[in-house]
C-alpha cells in the first residue's frame, strides 16, 4: 500500500520532487495510470462459476490496499466481470479502432476550441474557475450530482473528477452541454462493489 501511495503526488501535480541531502530536484511526471485488480485475493468474488473462499474482512482488508484519496486522483472505476467463453469466442463485433479514433478526434478538436492557446489543452487540466465555467450544469444535473455527493459521499476531488469526466463524455457525444445521462455516465465511473 505505501508504494501505490506514492503514486498521488505524480497523479496530482503532474511532478515528481526527489530530495537528496540539501538538494531536491522537480521532474515532469503526466502520464496516463491503468491499473488492475482482483475482486478480491482469490479472484472470484462475483464469478457464478467458482466459489470465492475469501471472508468478508478479507475482501476489505484486500480493497483497502488502494486508500480513498488514492481512488479520488483516479478518474475512471470500471469493475468487470468475468465472460464466458462463448462470449470471447462467438460474441459480437464491437466498434472498430478507426470508428472510435474519428470520435476522440472530433472530441479532441472540440476541446482546442473550448480552450484556445490557454495552457489547458484537454479537460483533465481543467482547474478552479476553468472548471467552473467549461463543466456548467443544467437544474436536472445539478440535483443529480447532488444527490450523488451525499450518496457516494464524494469529496471536493471526486467532485472535480465527475465534472471532468461528464465534460469529456459530452465532448464525445458532440454536445455542447454536460447533461444529465453525461453525468450520470460519469458517476457510474466513481461507483465500486
Amino acid at each position: 500500500r505505501h508504494v501505490l501511495e506514492v503514486l498521488r503526488q505524480p497523479l496530482e501535480e503532474g511532478s515528481v520532487t526527489v530530495a537528496r541531502a540539501a538538494r531536491s530536484a522537480v521532474f515532469p511526471a503526466r502520464f496516463m495510470l491503468a491499473g488492475a485488480m482482483n475482486p478480491c485475493m482469490c479472484g472470484f468474488l462475483g464469478d457464478p462459476l467458482h466459489e470465492c473462499r475469501c471472508t468478508p474482512p478479507q475482501v476489505q482488508r484486500y480493497r483497502n490496499r488502494l486508500s480513498g484519496p488514492l481512488r479520488d486522483r483516479i478518474d475512471l472505476i470500471v469493475e468487470v466481470p468475468a465472460l464466458p467463453v462463448s462470449t470471447l469466442t462467438d460474441g459480437p463485433v464491437g466498434e472498430s479502432s478507426a470508428a472510435v479514433r474519428e470520435r476522440v478526434v472530433a472530441a479532441r478538436a472540440r476541446q482546442t476550441a473550448h480552450f484556445g492557446d490557454g495552457t489547458v489543452r484537454v479537460n483533465a487540466g481543467l482547474s478552479g474557475r476553468a472548471l467552473h465555467h467549461h463543466c456548467r450544469l443544467d437544474k436536472d444535473s445539478t440535483r443529480l450530482l447532488e444527490t450523488a455527493i451525499h450518496r457516494l459521499a464524494l469529496s471536493a476531488r471526486g467532485y472535480d473528477r465527475v465534472l471532468k469526466v461528464a465534460r469529456t463524455i459530452a465532448d464525445l457525444a458532440s454536445s455542447d452541454s454536460i447533461e444529465a445521462p453525461h453525468l450520470a455516465e460519469a458517476l457510474q465511473y466513481r461507483m465500486v462493489g
